[in-house]
């Protein structure tokens, strides 16, 4: 057989079309044997790159995560904003992206998906808390824009519930249930001395995602 002189590509072509896929019918509804009709590749060429689906689904929610990692440096570095305003920054590129709506409608339901559901909660701490949400924290307590005394726990908490309690990714949800979690969490990062963190236009974009998360498992 004659070596792949051009792995990247073929790799980015199975990425590109299983997405694709994802979107059209769902993760759930598409196999790797679509996958391997969309591409054109052989069945082996798939498994060289891919030990499976769930492997080339982790890949695509990597490269989402790439865009978004660019996004949330930006905002991070961003000297004009103090702590508290750079966290509602946050909030905005999470949720008020294009990418959001991919992710929201490519991942199954996490809490039915244990190894998704894992891969998410060490992105949270392994990741998004110790490179991004914490050194935000750390500012805002210096800055006085934040009231707290254990900078990455509060940074746990906070992301933890907004990525996987508000998240209808991980947990189904009604919109009128969105809302009052949204209103649930502000109350919270009130006792951290902080105006609300969502505003109504967040918090309608929460309860859209979830309406389409149901809308998308009928």
């Amino acid at each position: 057989m004659a070596r792949n002189k051009h792995p990247e590509e073929t790799v980015k072509r199975i990425l590109d079309v299983a997405m694709k896929l994802f979107l059209e019918q769902g993760y759930d509804n598409t196999t790797l044997a679509d996958i391997i009709r969309a591409t054109g590749f052989s069945k082996g060429a798939i498994y060289h790159h891919f030990a499976s689906k769930a492997e080339i689904l982790i890949r695509i929610c990597d490269r989402i995560g790439e865009e978004n990692a660019a996004q949330l440096a930006m905002i991070r570095e961003n000297r004009k904003l103090n702590g508290q305003q750079k966290l509602r920054e946050v909030f905005r590129a999470s949720l008020l992206t294009d990418n959001q709506q991919t992710m929201l409608n490519i991942l199954p339901t996490l809490t039915d998906n244990p190894q998704f559901l894992s891969v998410e909660m060490k992105s949270i701490f392994e990741e998004a808390v110790p490179d991004y949400i914490a050194p935000i924290v750390r500012e805002g307590i210096e800055d006085g824009s934040i009231v707290a005394e254990h900078p990455k726990e509060t940074a746990e908490a906070l992301v933890t519930l907004s990525d996987l309690w508000l998240n209808p990714i991980v947990m189904p949800t009604t919109p009128e249930e969105a809302r009052a979690k949204c209103h649930v969490y502000n109350q919270i990062a009130a006792g951290f001395g902080m105006e609300p963190l969502l505003d109504e236009e967040l918090i309608e974009a929460l309860a859209g995602c979830a309406q389409k998360k149901l809308e998308r498992l009928e």
